[in-house]
């Protein structure tokens, strides 16, 4: 679910969100879209704010919108109801691309003519306290996307030892303090199992020396980011997810992507460079049929929200969007996409 969800509940407030770059990512899915028989994937329905837009704005498109939220996918379901059966919600994680499309009678190889991405945690989890992803109040540590199954934040913070939890909260958190941290979680659990947020935020308080806390915001947000990340295998998922949506889009297709994190828009540009990467060498005064890149980019490099969309929406700063066409079919001789590699 996007971290572009902002959900207003208060006050008797219509609760639905409103999606960052929203008639951008429209615009940028509207060229696939515009046929008879259309199909995006929204892999991320969240409450369903991109997918509505995409609905209401281009009537050819029907939406199968994934979400690994139960409860997202139900609120999504009642908002997105009046569009009959040109929406459909799936209860899946968004790597598991082939299977959806193949419980729907498409095929996991070009199968679709859109698919966006909209990552992060949305606002409708972190405004539910019972769900434990902020750091504002004392909650569970729980963090996890979809409440029905999985590891929670406490069994990390009450198994991983000081190596594993130093490696998450800086491959995940980029924090400088991650092995003090590390250690003082391990240490206090020794006589005290982690239950709540509460002594989570006190510890990182304590651990992380002051000038370091009057900078780059709220101390804990680097922990918490990493646990949440760790715990719904965030980065593991996109790995998995992008090559398979590459694999089954359709010539005309496009995928477009929003990211909220260095770690996702780094892995996010290094798929889409591959796919459009020119494989014949730089000397070769044309280029044979048949060695065209299978894709090409529509954004130059990655976009970002104006000053406007900032000032209304402060989760917008962070947002980094991308987007890739399928302009060739996909060669029999071409191997499926598949991870760069970490060090890339």
């Amino acid at each position: 679910m996007g971290e572009n969800d902002r959900v207003r509940t208060r006050g008797g407030d219509d609760p639905r969100h409103v999606p960052v770059l929203l008639d951008r990512c429209v615009e940028l899915l509207r060229p696939a879209l515009e046929h008879d028989g259309a199909v995006m994937v929204d892999c991320t329905l969240g409450l369903g704010g991109h997918a509505e837009a995409v609905l209401d704005r281009i009537p050819t498109a029907t939406v199968i919108g994934i979400d690994r939220d139960v409860h997202a996918l139900t609120m999504a379901g009642e908002r997105l109801a009046p569009f009959g059966d040109r929406f459909v919600g799936v209860h899946a994680t968004y790597d598991e691309i082939p299977d959806v499309l193949s419980g729907q009678g498409r095929s996991a190889r070009a199968g679709a003519d859109a698919f966006l991405f909209d990552l992060g945690v949305s606002s409708m989890q972190l405004d539910v306290r019972e769900r434990g992803f902020m750091y504002a109040e004392d909650a569970p540590l729980d963090m996890r996307m979809d409440d029905t199954t999985g590891k929670t934040a406490a069994d990390i913070l009450n198994t991983y030892d000081a190596r594993e939890l130093t490696r998450v909260l800086r491959e995940y958190g980029e924090e400088k303090f991650a092995s003090k941290i590390a250690r003082a979680i391990v240490a206090r659990r020794a006589s005290v199992p982690w239950t709540t947020s509460g002594p989570l935020v006190e510890l990182l308080y304590v651990e992380i020396p002051a000038p370091a806390r009057r900078t780059g915001g709220h101390p804990a947000k680097r922990t918490f980011q990493a646990l949440r990340m760790e715990v719904n295998d965030e980065l593991g998922v996109l790995r998995r997810a992008i090559p398979a949506s590459l694999e089954a889009i359709r010539v005309g297709g496009r995928v477009v992507v929003e990211s909220y994190h260095s770690l996702e828009d780094r892995l996010v540009k290094q798929f889409f460079t591959k796919a459009t990467r020119l494989d014949v060498p730089p000397d070769m005064p044309f280029i044979p049929e048949g060695m065209e890149p299978e894709f090409r980019l529509v954004t130059r490099g990655a976009e970002q929200a104006d000053d406007t969309e900032n000032s209304h929406n402060p989760r917008a700063a962070s947002v980094r969007l991308r987007a890739i066409e399928r302009v060739r079919p996909a060669s029999s001789s071409s191997p499926s996409p598949s991870s760069p590699s970490r060090g890339a």
